[in-house]
């Protein structure tokens, strides 16, 4: 068992807070991803987990077992870093093995591990190649390959596609997801793409400025933001945000850019209106938008329109007739409608 127990962990690079408090459990072979922007602290909590950095305060579990005392090569960690690391003077198969010949393991066992690794990634047929015959694609093949060889409890990664074109970039989430799940290892995964984190997770968290704002699955991150922050960092194009204003006498009933939608009953005080540009129709009455740019994107049009001072995006059928400076009304699916407090940024329900 490799359940991962992060317990309080803060992290202070003298007056900089770069972790706050961060609690958050992951279970046994669950593919996690950390998601956020540079500077949100994700990188410097995946390097605490391996040993790399210290925590100021806050402990770190694996299996039951407390582990932020030891050394790197103690935890039952490997890491797989951004750049490759692959050496260039040892084949393949060195770079596999290499690892495992610091154990000091029997030739037939390192042998055994490289060629079932290799298998699992495909290359090999690389592997009595030098790391200056591959291609970006294969030497990263090569790295996870080196990690998952020592057999590890906790397999760590810190955006290790980013180096990769888009295309091979979608080929290497689809296999490194299948890998990880066929070695039934326990994975971190590091990234700033959202798509990366929505394709492959099991769960995210979502961070923003040292602190977990939402850990849940890819489904319920998009459909259900726990504040405005996740609502305006997932999706692609983000959320829709309009202020609301309650209706006098109507209780539920809130009023957003001269249309009224049914929102939080109990809540005192002003509102934001959320709604996905997915999530709108063309409508006979709706939120009146000035149509600002058409984006034609092959299955849709992005449509960028203005609410107000307020820009306001809608999804819409690719042979929808529409123009710059049209006016459009846009109806909201009702049940994909979310609202958040403005003043505390959190969802409300």
């Amino acid at each position: 068992m490799a359940e991962i127990q992060i317990k309080n962990v803060a992290k202070r690079f003298g007056d900089y807070q770069a972790l706050h408090d961060i609690n958050l459990t992951i279970a046994d072979q669950e593919f996690m991803v950390l998601l956020g922007a540079s500077g949100c602290g994700k990188s410097t909590l995946l390097r605490i987990i391996a040993g790399l950095e210290t925590a100021t305060t806050g402990e770190i579990w694996i299996g039951g077992r407390r582990i932020d005392h030891l050394s790197p090569k103690d935890r039952g960690i490997a890491m797989v870093f951004q750049n490759y690391a692959v050496f260039p003077h040892m084949t393949v198969f060195e770079n596999i093995g290499f690892g495992l010949r610091m154990q000091k393991l029997p030739n037939d066992e390192v042998t055994r591990r490289v060629e079932r690794t290799a298998g699992l990634m495909h290359i090999e047929q690389l592997l009595k190649r030098y790391s200056g015959e591959l291609s970006g694609g294969q030497r990263q093949r090569v790295a996870v390959a080196r990690a998952l060889a020592m057999e590890p409890d906790v397999i760590l990664m810190d955006e290790p596609l980013s180096n990769l074109d888009a295309l091979l970039r979608m080929e290497m989430r689809a296999e490194l997801k299948g890998v990880l799940a066929e070695s039934k290892t326990t994975a971190i995964y590091v990234t700033h793409d959202q798509v990366e984190a929505m394709s492959m997770a099991d769960r995210i968290s979502v961070m923003h400025e040292g602190k977990i704002v939402q850990a849940a699955s890819p489904i319920e991150v998009y459909r259900n933001p726990a504040a405005a922050f996740v609502a305006g960092f997932i999706g692609n194009p983000p959320m829709n945000f309009l202020d609301a204003t309650r209706v006098d006498g109507q209780a539920g009933q809130w009023a957003v850019a001269g249309q009224n939608y049914q929102g939080p009953k109990d809540h005192d005080g002003p509102l934001q209106f959320a709604i996905r540009p997915e999530d709108l129709r063309l409508a006979d009455a709706g939120i009146e938008a000035v149509v600002k740019v058409v984006e034609p994107l092959g299955a849709h049009l992005l449509v960028t329109c203005k609410v107000g001072e307020n820009l306001f995006r809608a999804i819409l059928e690719s042979d929808t007739s529409v123009r710059m400076g049209d006016t459009l009304h846009l109806a909201p699916q009702p049940d994909r409608i979310r609202w958040f407090n403005p003043q505390t940024t959190l969802a409300v329900t």
